[in-house]
């Protein structure tokens, strides 16, 4: 084998599995950043060995393996004394684990309910999960958030450092503390499947292959927590929009809204799906962030053919969900909602409140354009689809922005 293709196998393997070698490694090593240095350390033997000996039948398997020798090298270079107190703590939390094992069924699920440890400064526990596990780099999590990359990397380094120098274990938590950390571990999720439904076109399979990670966490959680409603409420959301996939396109590959798009080609079995989980959700009267979504898509789902949904139980829907996440992305999206209820001006004055955290979020600067198209302001609309096509990461949609 070539070293090329030896890298190639490589990349491959780093983009499908990446967050579940840090989550096997991180299990015995309880550091993030002793792990993730250990696997670098495993790719690195990899490239060196794999274009003379072939790539071996699991190269999974491999990496762990190579990563957790290499962890083990780095604590036995550290001093004795500590050395041995680390094996024998890890000895008596592996026995636990162990002994509960099938309280999390998956390790990366396992990792993340670790990372929204009490211990763990809330502000960066969904961005440590979104890079540990699900092996997000800091700029796809500074989109994310509205955030620059260079200040979403900084403060994930000094988690990491946090949690090493404070000792913070990185076990299983006990059943009864999951609930208590389950918010943190929806949110990572649902941002792993917007980054990878925002992103499939444009980076192909890799970000796919994310939205269907996040997917398969979310009926994990789903069947882990079965009394809680919000994941039901999140996998009823992500649900609602895989249904949509192949409507996304038209035959030339053009981006369709979703009020043009052909409603043949929805997954009626996944909306059918999505709608069950909602109706559960709402049985246990306990309304949240990621149910509220979901009813804004089940709104949108029932409209008719080639018209925008009633925008009047959207207001109240988007009214709501300001009050439970009033984040920049649903602080716009109310706006909207407004404006077609009471005109294209009033969502004007909404999104002008939210325009200093805007300049570069692009769903602001599509909404700005179509709101001041619709009022009259064409200059100031022409401004915003340049804006708003400039920072589209789809080219599609940026064609669209600039030819609709």
């Amino acid at each position: 084998m070539t070293a090329g293709a030896a890298r190639e196998t490589a990349e491959a393997v780093a983009r499908r599995s990446y967050g579940r070698l840090v989550a096997l490694v991180t299990a015995r090593t309880r550091d993030i950043a002793a792990a993730e240095d250990a696997l670098a350390d495993a790719f690195a033997a990899a490239l060196a060995t794999w274009p003379e000996r072939g790539v071996p039948d699991n190269p999974e398997a491999w990496l762990v393996v190579a990563a957790r020798r290499a962890a083990g090298k780095r604590v036995r270079h550290g001093r004795v004394a500590e050395a041995g107190e680390a094996v024998l703590a890890l000895l008596q939390e592996e026995r636990a684990e162990m002994e509960s094992a099938a309280t999390i069924p998956d390790d990366r699920l396992k990792l993340m309910f670790a990372c929204a440890h009490p211990a763990i400064d809330p502000g960066v526990r969904t961005g440590l999960m979104l890079q540990t596990v699900l092996g997000l780099d800091a700029v796809r999590i500074g989109v994310a958030f509205a955030e620059p990359a260079a200040t979403v990397g900084q403060r994930l380094v000094r988690a990491k450092a946090k949690i090493r120098d404070a000792g913070i274990p990185f076990r299983v938590p006990e059943a009864e503390d999951l609930p208590a950390r389950l918010g943190d571990v929806l949110d990572a999720i649902y941002v792993a499947y917007s980054t990878g439904w925002e992103r499939a076109f444009s980076d192909g399979e890799k970000d796919r292959g994310l939205s269907g990670e996040a997917l398969w966490l979310g009926r994990l959680v789903t069947e882990l927590l079965p009394a809680e409603p919000e994941p039901k409420g999140l996998l009823a959301l992500m649900l609602y929009c895989e249904a949509r996939r192949a409507a996304r396109r038209d035959a030339a590959g053009r981006f369709v809204p979703l009020a043009a798009q052909d409603r043949d080609l929805w997954d009626e079995a996944l909306v059918i799906e999505a709608e069950g989980h909602l109706r559960r959700a709402a049985v246990a009267g306990r309304f949240g962030r990621f149910q509220t979504e979901a009813a804004i898509q089940s709104v949108q789902v029932q409209a008719p053919r080639g018209q925008e949904a009633d925008p009047v139980p959207l207001v109240l829907l988007y009214d709501l969900l300001a009050r439970f996440h009033p984040v920049l992305g649903v602080r716009v999206a109310r706006a909207v909602a407004h404006a077609r209820r009471d005109g294209p001006e009033a969502g004007l004055r909404l999104l002008d409140e939210v325009a200093a955290d805007a300049a570069s979020y692009q769903p602001y600067w599509a909404a700005r354009l179509d709101l001041a198209r619709a009022a009259g302001r064409i200059a100031e609309a022409e401004a915003a689809r340049e804006r708003a096509a400039a920072l589209s990461p789809d080219p599609a949609v940026a064609d669209w922005l600039r030819t609709r």
